[in-house]
């Protein structure tokens, strides 16, 4: 049995209708990958640096809006003032020497380690640097959050 001329001509141009439907689907996706990677991406801000003027009260922390800055007689460190189970600003408490929330009563250490509460994660520690004078007396210190 032999084809005919325009049975061939016809399974060729099936053949390639299918084909440049494929290749015009994978072209479609190899750029479509990078757009939808670069939609998913998410630029991390940049850092921002306080300085909290020294000496600090005797009690020796500081609470500004965004941590707390405790600096007593080992390295100065920061945590954060967010609570970790909902976004509440926790308070540092002088007379229990624990860091509550107000909201739903999480409690951490100082140095920010879960002690209690519906708050699973520890709070953020932020670095911590200290200026010095010429002298060698402590002039402030740069919190880096």
């Amino acid at each position: 049995m032999q084809r005919t001329e325009p049975a061939i001509r016809e399974q060729r141009r099936r053949f390639l209708g299918s084909s440049l439907q494929w290749a015009g689907a994978i072209l479609s996706l190899a750029l479509a990958y990078p757009l939808f990677r670069f939609l998913g991406f998410t630029v991390k801000p940049k850092p921002r640096f306080v300085t909290v003027a020294a000496p600090l009260p005797l009690s020796g922390y500081h609470a500004e809006r965004d941590f707390i800055l405790f600096a007593g007689d080992g390295k100065p460190f920061a945590v954060c003032r967010t609570c970790t189970h909902l976004g509440c600003r926790v308070n540092f408490l002088e007379d229990k020497q624990i860091i509550e929330c107000p909201c739903h009563q999480s409690r951490f250490t100082p140095q920010g380690k879960l002690i209690s509460g519906p708050a699973k994660k520890d709070l953020t520690r932020f670095a911590v640097e200290t200026k010095k004078t010429p002298e060698g007396l402590i002039s402030g210190y740069v919190v880096t959050l």
